[in-house]
């Protein structure tokens, strides 16, 4: 049987994780540098990079990716963070993703089917080039 998990470190979760989703890079960075896993990820599988992207904070996802966050780590639904950067149409984080190696092949559907899905011509021809 597994401890209940302590209401201290989930309420210092939900705090972190509210942080990616507003965009607050320099408070990512220190709790990041001071031990909070830069892959940590919520119920759902999201991670903090994919919190930081979906919300088009391109800042927050190359600090998170500077301190070893994964780009392509899928969420439990099978999307990675460039996917939802293409889906919401977030230029900066999609630049800031492909700087730090995410792949465009990735996930299901991956960043590349997500641009075919949409029409997003240019950056089909982006994905296809890399």
């Amino acid at each position: 049987m597994s401890e209940a998990p302590d209401p201290e470190v989930i309420e210092l979760a939900t705090k972190i994780f509210d942080l990616a989703r507003q965009g607050d890079a320099d408070a990512l960075a220190a709790y990041v540098d001071a031990g909070v896993p830069a892959n940590l990820s919520n119920d759902k599988g999201d991670t903090l990079v994919m919190l930081a992207a979906y919300h088009g904070h391109a800042e927050a996802v190359r600090a998170l990716l500077d301190r070893g966050a994964d780009p392509d780590r899928a969420n439990d639904r099978g999307q990675t963070p460039l996917a939802g950067a293409v889906f919401k149409g977030e230029a900066a984080v999609i630049r800031t993703l492909l700087a730090g190696g995410a792949d465009p092949a990735a996930g299901t559907p991956s960043a590349l089917d997500t641009a075919r899905m949409f029409g997003k011509s240019e950056l089909v021809e982006l994905f296809e080039a890399r």
